[in-house]
Formats: C-alpha cells, structure tokens, sequence
C-alpha cells in the first residue's frame, strides 16, 4: 500500500500529506528522467499501478492523468500509455516466465530484442503466459496477437507456428488460467463445504483473470482440460446423494453460472472506475439528484425507506450471500426439506 509521504509546510504547521497519485508519479517520472523508462516504452497501466501498488482505480486513473499532463507519457492505441519522446525498439514488458520456458529474451548487442531466427525461441507456453498477463493488466482486446509478438520482441508472424488464430489464443488462455486451480489435498466431509470450496476458487480465479468469465461460455462451454477438475470435483461432491442424473449436472451447472454470472461485473466496473475515476460509490452520490427528484412524488415508498440512508454495495458480499442462498435451495435437492420443530 502506498502511504502519503508529508511535506514539509510553514514553521510550526503539521506536515502537509501529499496524495498518493503524487507520489506514484513521482516514482514513475524518477524511471522516466533516469532512463529506466526510455522513450516508447509502456508504462504500467492502471490495473498495474492499482496492483503494484495495492490503490483504487480512480487513484492510479489519477497517476497517468498526471503524467500526461505534465507531457511525460502519450496514449497509443493498442500499445498502451509510453513515454513521450522518439520512439525507439521496445523492450518487452516483464512478464512471469513459464514453467520450462528460457529465462531471458535473447538480445543484439546493441541491448535490441534479437529478431526471430537470431536466437529467439518462442515456446507456446511463453506466448499464453505473455497474453494473459496483458489481459489482466489492460482486458482481453489488448492481447492481440500484434501486441503479444510485440510484448515478446519477436514477428507477429512467428506466433502462428504456436497458435493458429485470435481465437485459439483466447482458448489456450482460459486453459492456462483454469489450469491454475488448486484444489485441496483433503476433501471437505460435507458436499455443501465441498461446493463452497469449488466456488470460491471459481470467483478468486475470476478475480484475478478479469477478462475470463465473460469469455467462459455456459449455453456453448469450451472444452477446456484445465477446467474438468472443477467439473470432476463438484460431480463427486453430488455423487451418491440420490438425484438423477439430469439434477446432478443441473446442479453443477447452475453453481457455475452463478459463480459466472456474478463475476461477469467485475471488469465493467474496473473499466467504468478507470474512465470516469470514481468508484462505485462516489458514483453513486452524483446521482443522488435524480433519485431525489424520482422519489419526491412519492411514488416509490418502500424502495425510498430501504435506500434513503445509503446501500453498502459490494461484490464480494453479494457473491458470498447468493452462493449461501444457492446452496440452501440445493439443499431441499439434497437432503430434504428441512424438519419443523
């Protein structure tokens, strides 16, 4: 977490603390001056900066609008935000190695990415590893096949030796991703504990790879090998209780979807806090006019008296009171209605 360092004001006065976006471009425009962020090189995004640096959106919305402002940095479209200036040879941007895959990219001695041939080995795994981790910085329509070549430093050419297509790509993405999945190495007794278990790791994965639930399918799911051990696990937490075999699937089915469902205003709102800056809340108070002005009629009393002192609206809670409220219904399914004293 960024702290705001204090400044120090007139003789006598408390320190005055400086903003957390200032400080964080102060941070950013130090690399920039020093030559650690050369000219067309991308800076971190704003899903990077509120990660690295553990702020909201709307205050890494503020980092770059700072930079620009001060003409450091320019967007580019399907780039990014790079630092202003003659733009030279990008350098690929750090991306988590795969497993097996070669450490370092193979460079000229001119510190320039080699060209493909030159040394330059592309494994399929690098590829993926690189086009996810430009989906979770800045959404899945970054990760072009153009960008993912250019995050590597190679031809965009060469990664059709890899991936056949957009679409392909997108498919071994999601493999990746689910192929995460850990799942623990003792069950859990009951199977209601073993669906909690399966869906929260659902909505942590969701979390965490913004982009993949509304790329995941339900009326036309992608057959992915990585996402079978959710399947395999919530099926076994079934078997053996009684339901056909239409209600067994339906069942995991449904725990899917909503998990999905839910997941799928995740990055709409990531998106809408880093246009506008404001969070869901802030947001929110600017329309307290209208909703005054749609409630002075009188018209609508009730939602009036629920909402007139505020709503505290979080994802994470609405997730974990619909799973339990879902796992409740499958429980008349399961072990029957419950007895009346």
């Amino acid at each position: 977490m960024v702290r705001p360092e204090e400044s120090h004001g007139e003789p006598g006065r408390a320190p005055v603390p400086v903003p957390p976006y200032r400080r964080i471009a102060a941070i950013l425009r130090g690399r920039i001056e020093s030559g650690g962020l050369a000219p067309g090189d991308r800076i971190p995004s704003t899903r990077e900066i509120a990660r690295q640096w553990g702020v909201a959106m709307a205050t890494a919305t503020k980092v770059i609008a700072e930079l620009r402002h001060e003409g450091l940095v320019r967007p580019v479209p399907g780039v990014g935000t790079v630092v202003e200036g003659t733009a030279r040879t990008r350098r690929p941007a750090a991306v988590p190695p795969a497993p097996g895959a070669a450490r370092s990219t193979p460079r000229t001695p001119g510190g320039a990415a080699a060209p493909e041939g030159a040394g330059v080995a592309l494994a399929r795994e690098r590829i993926i590893a690189t086009a996810i981790a430009v989906a979770d910085a800045e959404g899945l329509g970054a990760a072009s096949m153009r960008r993912v070549a250019n995050e590597l430093g190679a031809a965009t050419m060469s990664l059709y030796r890899h991936v056949a297509d957009k679409d392909d790509l997108v498919t071994q993405m999601m493999d990746a991703a689910c192929s995460a999945w850990r799942f623990p190495a003792e069950y859990p007794t009951g199977w209601r504990e073993r669906l909690e278990c399966a869906a929260r790791l659902l909505w942590e994965t969701f979390r965490r790879h913004q982009w993949l639930a509304p790329a995941l399918s339900v009326t036309r799911p992608q057959l992915l090998a990585g996402a079978m051990p959710f399947t395999e696990w919530v099926l076994q937490a079934l078997d053996g209780r009684g339901l056909d075999r239409q209600t067994h699937f339906t069942i995991h089915v449904t725990l899917f979807n909503y998990v999905r469902g839910t997941a799928i205003n995740i990055e709409p709102e990531a998106v809408a806090e880093e246009f506008t800056g404001l969070t869901s809340d802030e947001w929110m108070d600017t329309q307290k006019p209208q909703l005054r002005q749609a409630f002075s009629a009188g018209a609508f009393p009730t939602l009036e008296r629920i909402t007139g002192a505020g709503y505290d609206f979080d994802l994470d809670m609405l997730f974990e009171f619909g799973l339990q409220r879902l796992l409740d219904g499958f429980a008349t399914l399961i072990d029957g209605p419950p007895r009346r004293p």
